[in-house]
């Protein structure tokens, strides 16, 4: 395992050598600003002319992300407090008729959790907080999780606790396995927004 290991690092690091300077300026200046996204995709579109696929490019900017380190301006978490949720959650336009938790994920930041808080008049999403694994991991320091992914027990926590103070009800359709199809918030039979 480990000369497979050290075999793809070494290769990883070989192809990182070989693009010209100028790509591997632009995505290191992308890893420093912490856009993953936009550093694979310099990554990618250079290197399909290599024969490069996607999982080489991911593999590229996560080599880079740990050569950089502590440079990395990094993306701050989300507030998770409850004065910041509830001041976000009143800033949004119309009436607050639920806060939902929803599963999303993408190839750099795996699955996490979104807050929203849903809104009547005018009907909407109004986006509160974004729970990656890295900020729920923060977020419960010694608390354990229990058998559900980080992001999913403190999206779960933080959402019900806001949904309490603005007396609203809250949802979180598949709090125990991620799933980006699960039936969203509806209002009750006969209450209309």
């Amino acid at each position: 395992m480990g000369n497979r290991t050290g075999g793809r690092a070494a290769a990883t690091e070989q192809r990182w050598e070989s693009l010209p300077e100028g790509i591997r300026q632009q995505v290191d200046g992308y890893v420093l600003q912490d856009s993953p996204m936009r550093a694979v995709r310099v990554v990618w579109t250079a290197g399909r002319a290599l024969g490069w696929g996607l999982v080489d490019s991911q593999d590229i900017v996560a080599h880079r992300y740990e050569h950089l380190g502590d440079r990395i301006a990094r993306t701050p978490d989300s507030p998770l407090d409850p004065e910041s949720l509830a001041l976000l959650a009143t800033g949004a336009p119309g009436r607050i008729v639920a806060i939902e938790a929803l599963w999303d994920g993408d190839t750099v930041h795996d699955w996490f959790v979104r807050l929203v808080a849903v809104t009547a008049d005018p009907a909407g999403e109004h986006h509160l907080a974004t729970v990656h694994h890295g900020t729920a991991v923060r977020f419960l320091g010694d608390a354990p999780a229990g058998r559900r992914h980080p992001s999913a027990a403190v999206a779960e926590q933080a959402g019900r606790a806001l949904a309490g103070q603005l007396g609203v009800p809250f949802h979180f359709a598949a709090p125990d396995e991620p799933d980006d199809q699960a039936p969203r918030w509806r209002p009750p039979a006969g209450q209309r927004g």
